[in-house]
């Protein structure tokens, strides 16, 4: 159990984690048991908020062979449809991280990852002991093959779905818009292409405008006291005109993740 420390989602609160090693021949079977009941991977280690008096961190993932895409996330799929999506090892580079640095930058400049440097970036892909990938998403060159790095995410590849454990992209590209969506609607293509039924997006933090956009996509499970239940339409309609009223451009004092060292949120 980590000490208590202050909450990068909601102001004037603090959490703490339970955490495990990954380690052994049976990494990738532990690590999907417990990204059942809401454990997260981050390098060698799965982790789960277990706050004194808090509950706001809920796990979420989308039932991928039912997705609906609202008119906007249409629009988002057709904008990029032009991008060329491939699955790397997990593997560093040099593009990748000056993509990453760029995304911080711009997006959360004060955040704990802010400070991440090349080998910070490297453990994070690298070190890991379950079965993982690192999908780039590149625009074409004047040839028609692979070009420029616009977007990536790190994805565990699991037997019931798909876990997006970081995503980042270019966010100041100017004839691009929906980057970050657009990467999140690929990895349910993906996984219902595949037959795999969820794609994990980590924890929705009700109060966290940071995190209002994982309610988007439908439909969404949660994971409650009494496991797995799907978000009601109503509820889900509800919580999409709560953000769609709150949103505005996101203050730049906390990472999407917290802190870097050893615990990354998606």
């Amino acid at each position: 159990m980590t000490s208590p420390a202050p909450c990068p989602y909601l102001p004037g609160r603090s959490e703490r984690k339970v955490f495990t090693e990954l380690k052994g021949p049976h990494s990738d079977q532990l690590n999907e048991a417990l990204g059942r009941i809401g454990f997260r991977r981050s390098q060698t280690v799965a982790y789960r908020p277990s706050c004194l008096d808090c509950q706001a961190c809920v796990s979420v993932r989308v039932v991928a062979g039912e997705f609906k895409p609202s008119a906007t996330q249409r629009r988002t799929m057709k904008a990029n449809r032009d991008l060329i999506a491939t699955e790397c090892r997990p593997w560093a580079t040099d593009e990748q991280f000056e993509l990453l640095l760029k995304y911080l930058g711009a997006r959360h400049p004060e955040g704990g990852m802010a400070s991440m440097d090349e080998m910070d970036y490297a453990d994070m892909v690298e070190h890991t002991p379950v079965s993982s990938c690192l999908i780039e998403y590149r625009e074409t060159d004047e040839n028609g093959e692979p070009g420029r790095l616009v977007g990536a995410c790190l994805t565990d590849r699991q037997s019931d779905g798909l876990s997006m454990i970081y995503s980042f992209y270019d966010p100041e590209h100017a004839g691009r818009s929906g980057l970050g969506s657009y990467i999140i609607l690929d990895h349910i293509k993906r996984a219902a292409d595949e037959g795999l039924p969820y794609v994990y997006l980590g924890y929705w933090v009700q109060g966290s405008q940071r995190m209002q956009y994982k309610v988007r996509y439908r439909p969404l499970e949660q994971l409650t006291r009494d496991g797995w239940a799907r978000m009601s339409d109503e509820e889900q309609n509800s919580l999409i005109v709560d953000a769609t009223k709150a949103r505005e451009p996101i203050a730049a004092a906390a990472s999407k993740d917290g802190q870097h060292s050893g615990f990354n949120k998606i």
